[in-house]
């Protein structure tokens, strides 16, 4: 009678304990902010590809690399060609997080058509621009460096002298608002 007590016991505290390792097991959270490039669009935690609607052309964020049609073959760059000629900065980025959307051009082209042309162009708020602190991860951002990281207290010794943002032109917004939107206040 000990044994099967003892027994029953030993499975109850096994079942008991191992159901909070399951719950830590299931937790993923996906956020890669800090591998985004600074010309990437505000208000994506996660990202795993840029389509360019104007240029046809993919951007890998996790490798680093421009995904672009050469003949009938995909190329993998780290730059475009210079046959683009195209601003990253300036133009439209759709979002796309499924595999490998260059094997599938057809439904890309359909599905974002209507970002393509030069009214999108300059109309999307980039990382760079922002001043949303969780932005200040990125490699690029002019808060690069400088960010508090919840602490209340920045980088100390930063050498800026009170100068503003750096780049001498004023509070840095270049005319586009107060940076709180993200993109959909199109005019």
């Amino acid at each position: 009678m000990k044994k099967l007590s003892f027994l029953a016991l030993l499975i109850i505290s096994v079942l008991a304990f191992d159901r909070p390792l399951q719950a830590q097991v299931r937790l993923n959270v996906n956020v890669n902010i800090g591998n985004q490039p600074v010309w990437g669009p505000v208000g994506y935690d996660y990202a795993q590809y840029y389509y360019f609607p104007d240029i046809d052309v993919y951007y890998d964020i996790p490798r680093g690399q421009y995904v672009y049609l050469n003949g009938n073959s995909w190329r993998f760059a780290p730059t475009l060609p210079n046959r683009y000629h195209f601003d990253v900065y300036r133009g439209y980025k759709v979002v796309v997080n499924e595999p490998q959307p260059w094997l599938h051009p057809d439904v890309y082209r359909g599905r974002y058509a209507r970002y393509k042309g030069p009214g999108w162009y300059g109309k999307q708020d980039i990382i760079r621009d922002s001043r949303d602190s969780k932005y200040y991860v990125v490699k690029g951002h002019p808060m690069y460096g400088k960010w508090n990281n919840g602490n209340g207290r920045g980088r100390e010794n930063d050498n800026d002298q009170g100068r503003g943002n750096g780049n001498g032109n004023g509070n840095g917004n270049r005319g586009r608002g107060n940076g709180h939107g993200h993109g959909h206040d199109h005019d």
